[in-house]
This record gives C-alpha cells, sequence and structure tokens, in this order.
C-alpha cells in the first residue's frame, strides 16, 4: 500500500506492518525491516521489560505513529500493569494515514482510541492506562516526572541534531525516577557519549532486523 499525505507516505514495510516516510525530514519513522519488530525490540523489551514496576510511568519522544504507545498498552494488558503514558509530539499524524496502519493491527480500535484521544490531557483509554499527549516542541517544554521509563523515538541525528545534544538528555535525566532507563534506536558513539556525560550508565545492546545495534541507558544513583 503506498499512501501519500501532506508530504508524508505510508510505506509497508518488511514484517508487514506499517511505517511512514516524512518527505520534510527525508526520513521514516519506523524501520524499512519491521515497524513492529523494531517497535517491539528496543522499546519494548529492551525499555518497557526492563522496568519490574507493577506502576509504570513512561516518556516518550515523538509520539509519531503511536506504534510505541499501542504495543505499551498491549503490554500493560497481558502483565496487568498500571500506565501513566506522556507523549511529546510537536506534529501530530494526519487521521488518515492513522486509519491505514490501524487496518494492519491486532486491535485497531485501541490504536486508533490513541490517536483520537484530547491532546494535552490527562485521558484514561482503559482502565490502568491513562495517555496524556502533549502538543509542544520538546526542547521548550516543562518535563517534570518522574519516570521510569523514556522512549527516545526522534528522528534520526543526522535528520533531527538538535534533539540528541546534551542538554535535552540532561533534561531527561533530572526528569527520571532512581532507577529508570531510557532506550533508543540509535547506537552513534557521539550519542553513547553525551549520554554518559549527564550521568546515564550506557549500554550497549543487539539492534532489531536492519540494525547491528541499539543504545540502553539506565539511570542509577547510589
Amino acid at each position: 500500500m503506498m499512501m501519500q499525505m501532506m508530504g508524508r507516505i505510508l510505506q509497508r514495510t518488511s514484517d508487514g506492518s506499517y511505517t511512514v516516510y516524512d518527505e520534510r525530514v527525508g526520513e521514516c519513522f519506523h524501520s524499512v525491516h519491521g515497524a513492529i519488530q523494531e517497535s517491539e525490540h528496543v522499546f519494548i523489551r529492551a525499555g518497557f521489560d526492563w522496568c519490574n514496576l507493577d506502576s509504570v510511568r513512561i516518556l516518550e519522544v515523538g509520539f509519531g505513529s503511536g506504534l510505541n504507545a499501542y504495543l505499551t498498552l498491549l503490554r500493560s494488558i497481558e502483565l496487568n500493569k498500571q500506565i501513566y503514558y506522556e507523549a511529546i509530539e510537536l506534529c501530530p499524524l494526519e487521521y488518515e494515514l492513522v486509519e491505514s496502519i490501524s487496518e494492519g493491527l491486532a486491535h485497531p480500535d485501541f490504536f486508533c482510541l490513541l490517536h483520537t484521544s484530547i491532546w494535552n490531557n490527562n485521558i484514561e483509554i482503559l482502565p490502568r492506562f491513562v495517555l496524556n499527549k502533549r502538543h509542544v516542541d520538546v526542547l521548550s517544554a516543562n518535563i517534570i516526572g518522574p519516570f521510569d521509563v523514556v522512549y527516545f523515538d526522534a528522528f534520526s541525528p543526522e535528520k533531527q541534531p538538535e534533539l540528541w545534544q546534551e542538554n535535552l538528555f540532561k533534561s531527561l535525566f533530572n526528569a527520571m525516577d532512581n532507577p529508570s532507563v531510557l532506550v533508543t534506536y540509535s547506537a552513534k558513539g557521539e550519542i553513547k557519549r553525551r549520554l554518559r556525560n549527564v550521568g546515564f550508565i550506557v549500554e550497549r545492546l543487539p539492534g532489531p532486523p536492519g540494525k547491528r545495534e541499539m543504545t540502553r541507558a539506565v539511570k542509577r544513583i547510589k
């Protein structure tokens, strides 16, 4: 399937799920080697599953297609966890594309609920899952927390270098609980160095299909 909407093009990936190519940025939201596979590998297994709390507070930098939130919702139902999920997104996805992506998912109604919920409010999507989508630039957002898990899913450092600087990583570090974890698909040496500089313990993990490595950064202060 190929659908174009205001500079964004829907693309089917190798695992059958969809990503979106943003012509304005020149990059896809998720890996063409498998959007769901990438999200599950990087954010769910390496991030969400790292946290063994019954009640988990999550911050996502870049709500994007909503896939990370959707998969977190499904995993939280499976594990019977209470979730507060805050996502920061300046350029929301057009709903026509949301509907197309949802057609290939096991629970399209859940996926659409995430997108139709009111912005800048705490919305109970399901009885144990509260979502707050913040329509704001993350660089000017007041990030309070504390958060147990951070999904750092901005466009790549080459495409959005301003979002991969130490000042933002420091703000995130300060808004995270102790202990807590930040996960991202990027494994660039400079990004890992910046994460270390602000206080994270950085781990190099095997990457999802099509990518050799990813990064997990742990905040643990003795």
